[in-house]
């Protein structure tokens, strides 16, 4: 951008964590290839509810895509002559945005209006454009041509959906055409500061720079054009005051936190060989790195035949001299974007780094540091993309605060997405710090006073309540509607009715799962669709479009969050809490697989959604609000649930559970290989009864008569702990693969599923679970039937 020095980070740039210049397309540049744009265009992505402002001057074009249809979007234009169109209306969706103290982003909306009100620009007066409206197709356009220098401020207004509607908020992409191309001799440019930078360090191609950060203080290495290898080290500076020279140790850092690497968690620290913590991982856009080998030497060149070659290890040493810091013929360090591994002969491999434009590693001093950071010069390798570039470091103040969080992508093409916390988090929050990411959300893993094994006991005894926010959602309105659904699920759409929902496959054309799903009809044109994956989303839009329907899939995840109540008396807990109309079911009336609107407490409580479902093999509920509400939902939940000792209940446990209750989980039981009939979901699947075309019905056609593999339940001897992944035979060969595995509480036993060759698939047969290489050590086992708790299903459907 050519935005002047006053500029504030928070100004110019993206609501995602990517570059302005974010990859949609491949093009040559410095002689490898790297998602990138010409040097005249950039494309920023804004998300529903949401605003920023861009640097625009005279001669630019800016072209706002409304996504996922329906959005209004507003621009107001400060400055003079900015558009020309610019007196239509005054703003006042956007002003109401930025003075609106309960929105979630108010503080950043406040910031943006104090910047532009402290320079002389009257609010009152700028001059701005109300584009599209709720009927606006996806991927309408609007093209505005800038007529003088100055800002668009450009905002996604919305009042936020209630939990019963549909109008959820969407995101608009915003495509800028610039009358001046930046320099060519720059592939992309840097993303604006998370906050006002302390210090801006240039690491240029095949160098090396060092630098000294305080305690507390956060450190920003960025790979600035994609495809570049760092390392990084750093020294106590209070050891080093003393004659001692501890560097950060990937050693001790792997014994200690029990991966790779570290990445945001609680396992995100690296140590010196002291057990010295000396940073963490606050945020990571990439997620792809190295701790295996040391910095690039000179032997490592000298026997490749490239004598004389410069490396890291030697600049490290020529910047750290002035520190007191001894030269070293190889240095052990982090290395940031470096793509290695270790296959099954145990020989380290690398290939280009999966590193993008702009991506970065956040780390928090955790004392006193010197640090240094490299731009690797290998040259002779696809370490780099086989040509080095620069690395860019910037540090910020220790008062800043910087949510933990890793980069989610739903296609390789797509705008990062940073983890978020639910609307939940606050809540749970008080009663376990043991999170882990999953798809791009914070969800608890165990909580502190109770474990995972008391927690399984609460939901099969009692009750438990557990943060399901993550879930994607997803509105399907239009006349075509009921068509789409038909298409993309397996299941008959035509045979659910208004309140009901259904649990579905979702397959490609050869079988294979996109994903499992359910499905809940709110209207005759209206659903609901609810799964795993944001790519999902993406293909019924895919799928909408190639066919030419009329309708609209809009995602809702972030405007409808959820917690389960499950357990015995998780009905006895709900019924005195939600209050429903009279049309509408009560909690008592609610049968399985149904669905009822309601409130909370009486008919001025906050609005939610209640399903009858759940993902423990136990009588439970679901109960769905938006994510201003969850505050309500949550404290009236806990309140009514102290009585009957109601716990929360973490992933841990919950994967036990449904382990038991024989339910599936992506990249375990299903994937897109594997069939629903393979999945254990054949039930999914009414080939006789469902005259309509779906797609992959013809596989599956094929594939119901001639199976591969089966789901099936083991029963395994001994208390041998048996892991997905092990691989099941019958004598010498392999023939199946466990896919899930516990030792179960309530049966006193290991148990496991695991998908095996038809062939070996009648009960009773005896099989051995293969450990170590698999042939040396067996552990024995039995098919038994599955689901291998409630098989009947009873506890759901009481």
């Amino acid at each position: 951008m050519r935005g002047g020095m006053d500029t504030p980070p928070w100004i110019l740039g993206s609501t995602s964590p990517s570059p302005m210049i974010l990859p949609t397309s491949n093009s040559v540049y410095g002689g490898r290839l790297i998602p990138s744009l010409p040097l005249d265009q950039e494309i920023l992505h804004l998300e529903g509810r949401g605003c920023l402002a861009i640097e625009v001057f005279g001669g630019d074009e800016v072209v706002l895509v409304n996504c996922e249809g329906g959005q209004v979007c507003e621009v107001i234009s400060v400055g003079d002559g900015v558009l020309r169109e610019s007196l239509s209306t005054r703003g006042e969706l956007t002003l109401s945005m930025l003075r609106d103290g309960s929105h979630p982003d108010h503080v950043r909306f406040t910031r943006v209006y104090r910047y532009f009100a402290d320079r002389g620009y009257d609010w009152e007066k700028v001059g701005g454009l109300l584009l599209f409206g709720e009927e606006t197709e996806a991927g309408f356009s609007e093209r505005l041509h800038v007529e003088g220098d100055g800002y668009l401020l450009i905002a996604t207004p919305s009042e936020g959906m209630e939990v019963w509607s549909q109008d959820t908020s969407t995101p608009i992409r915003i495509e800028v055409k610039r009358s001046k191309p930046r320099d060519s001799g720059v592939a992309n440019i840097l993303p604006s500061p998370l906050a006002e930078p302390l210090q801006d360090i240039r690491v240029h191609a095949a160098t090396a720079e060092a630098y000294v950060v305080k305690k507390g203080e956060y450190i920003q290495v960025y790979d600035v054009d994609g495809r570049q290898c760092t390392d990084f080290q750093c020294f106590d500076r209070r050891k080093l005051d003393k004659g001692l020279v501890k560097p950060l140790d990937v050693t001790a850092t792997r014994s200690i936190s029990g991966r790779d690497y570290p990445l945001p968690s609680l396992f995100a620290k690296s140590y010196d060989d002291d057990m010295t913590a000396l940073v963490e991982v606050v945020q990571d856009t990439c997620g792809r790195h190295d701790a295996f080998g040391l910095a690039c030497f000179a032997k490592y060149y000298d026997d490749m035949g490239y004598v004389g070659h410069v490396n890291c290890t030697d600049n490290f040493n020529r910047v750290l001299e002035p520190y007191g810091i001894g030269a070293r013929k190889g240095w052990m360090a982090q290395n940031y974007f470096y793509n290695t591994g270790v296959d099954d002969g145990g020989v380290m491999y690398f290939d280009e780094p999966w590193s993008r434009p702009g991506d970065y590693v956040l780390l928090r001093a955790l004392t006193d540091l010197v640090c240094v950071s490299s731009a690797c010069p290998d040259d002779t390798s696809p370490a780099n993309g086989w040509q080095p570039s620069d690395i860019h470091v910037r540090t910020y103040a220790s008062t800043e605060r910087f949510s933990r969080s890793v980069a989610y992508r739903v296609t390789p093409q797509s705008e990062p997405k940073m983890t978020v916390e639910t609307a939940f988090h606050p809540y749970f929050s008080r009663m376990t710090r043991d999170y882990v990411e999953y798809r791009g959300f914070w969800l608890p893993n165990c909580f502190s006073e109770n474990g995972p094994i008391e927690e399984y006991w609460a939901c099969r005894e009692n009750a438990v309540l557990l943060d399901l926010s993550a879930l994607r959602k997803c509105e399907v309105t239009g006349p075509d509607a009921e068509r789409l659904m038909q298409m993309v699920t397996t299941r008959n759409m035509k045979k659910l009715s208004t309140g009901q929902v259904v649990y579905s496959a979702m397959c490609y054309e050869h079988g294979g799962m996109v994903d499992d799903c359910t499905v809940m009809r709110l209207d005759v044109n209206n659903f609901r669709w609810v799964g795993g994956d944001d790519y999902s989303i993406e293909w019924m839009r895919e799928v909408a479009k190639r066919e030419g329907l009329r309708v609209s899939v809009r995602s809702s995840t972030h405007e409808i969050h959820n917690v389960a109540l499950q357990g015995p008396n998780s009905r006895e807990i709900l019924k005195d809490v939600i209050w429903t109309c009279p049309q509408r079911s009560t909690i008592l009336e609610l049968g399985c697989f149904r669905f009822t609107v309601g409130r909370i407490g009486d008919d001025e409580g906050v609005p939610v959604v209640v399903s009858r479902t759940g993902y423990t093999g136990e009588l439970g509920y679901e109960v769905w609000c938006h994510p201003k509400d969850a505050g309500s939902v949550f404290e009236a939940l806990w309140k009514a649930g102290e009585p009957y000792g109601m716990k929360p209940l973490g992933f841990e446990a919950l994967d036990m559970l449904r382990i038991e209750a024989g339910l599936i989980f992506y990249g375990h039981e299903f994937c897109e290989e594997r069939d629903p009939f393979e999945a254990g979901i054949g039930f999914t699947v009414p080939l006789k009864s469902k005259e309509d075309d779906f797609i992959g019905k013809d596989a599956l056609l094929r594939l119901k008569e001639h199976p591969r593999k089966r789901l099936v339940g083991l029963e395994v001897e001994g208390n041998e702990l048996i892991a997905h992944g092990d691989c099941v035979h019958v004598g010498r060969p392999q023939i199946g693969t466990v896919t899930s595995a516990v030792r179960s509480p309530i049966l006193k036993k290991n148990i496991a599923l695991a998908q095996v060759d038809v062939a070996h698939t009648e009960l009773g047969t005896e099989v051995e679970i293969g450990k170590l290489d698999g042939h040396q050590k067996r552990v024995k086992a039995t098919i038994v039937p599955f689901p291998h708790y409630d098989p009947t299903k009873s506890r759901v459907r009481a």
